[in-house]
């Protein structure tokens, strides 16, 4: 497992608004969210309390909230991971999020005004600038706020609390999941969803969002062989053939 990077100047000023447990919730999941911290990554205690220049007990509640969204592992007496979704889990999420996505889609449509176009937009366009410059993690954020403002503009407080879990949790799955080789293609879909949703066009939105979200899963390894830490099962076609012959080069006898 990774640890966590000890970075200092990751960790903003205060708002006046935010607790302690807010700011530390705020940079784990972001850091989640942007793929930084991997699935399985062990969440010190001591070394994120050094990082924020706070108390165990505020990193604890914290990391409390953040397993009660699912994207942090609590284990008794061997601390906290981020959590590792295995394929049923996968599954489950992805589904469950076709679902919210729908009601949220409806409801964002009803609920359309001029500003939250604006800000859609922005997002898209950032979106874009971090992708073109290789800046994926942020763009990976950004793409998940994407879904988020979406959800605000449903105007359903429940709706949007869920809907932050299953953002966060589908980054887990793509870190874990994602088959290489893959490009990103949401600015496009996004734009076209803004549009659909613009002009009031429910049907059209909806097909748009199915339509992304199976984009999404389409670039999933949810079917072959998941990658494995041990040598054994990784180099088992090996172990029933004659040990290698390793041919000593003259530069390694002189």
């Amino acid at each position: 497992m990774n640890e966590l990077i000890k970075r200092k100047d990751k960790a903003a000023p205060a708002e006046p608004s935010q607790t302690q447990d807010d700011i530390v919730y705020a940079h784990v999941f972001d850091a989640i969210l942007e793929q930084r911290l991997a699935p399985g990554t062990k969440l010190s205690e001591e070394a994120l309390g050094e990082i924020f220049g706070v108390s165990r007990t505020v990193i604890r509640r914290a990391l409390l909230r953040l397993s009660h969204e699912g994207v942090v592992q609590l284990r008794p007496n061997r601390g906290a991971v981020v959590s590792s979704p295995n394929v049923d889990e996968a599954r489950q999420i992805l589904f469950t999020r076709r679902i919210i996505e729908k009601a949220i889609t409806e409801l964002a449509v009803d609920n359309r005004n001029s500003e939250q176009l604006r800000v859609l937009r922005q997002m898209v366009e950032d979106e874009h600038q971090c992708f073109s410059r290789g800046d994926r993690g942020t763009g990976i954020r950004l793409s998940g706020e994407f879904h988020l403002q979406l959800a605000r503009m449903a105007a359903n407080q429940p709706m949007l609390n869920f809907q932050r879990s299953l953002i966060s949790q589908t980054s887990l799955i793509i870190a874990q999941f994602e088959a290489g080789g893959k490009s990103h293609c949401s600015y496009d879909e996004h734009m076209e969803l803004i549009a659909a949703i613009e002009a009031g066009d429910k049907a059209r939105a909806l097909k748009l969002m199915d339509d992304h979200l199976k984009h999404v899963e389409d670039k999933l390894n949810l079917d072959g062989e998941a990658a494995t830490d041990d040598l054994h099962a990784v180099f088992s076609h090996l172990l029933d053939k004659k040990p290698l012959k390793v041919k000593r080069s003259k530069l390694a006898e002189d």
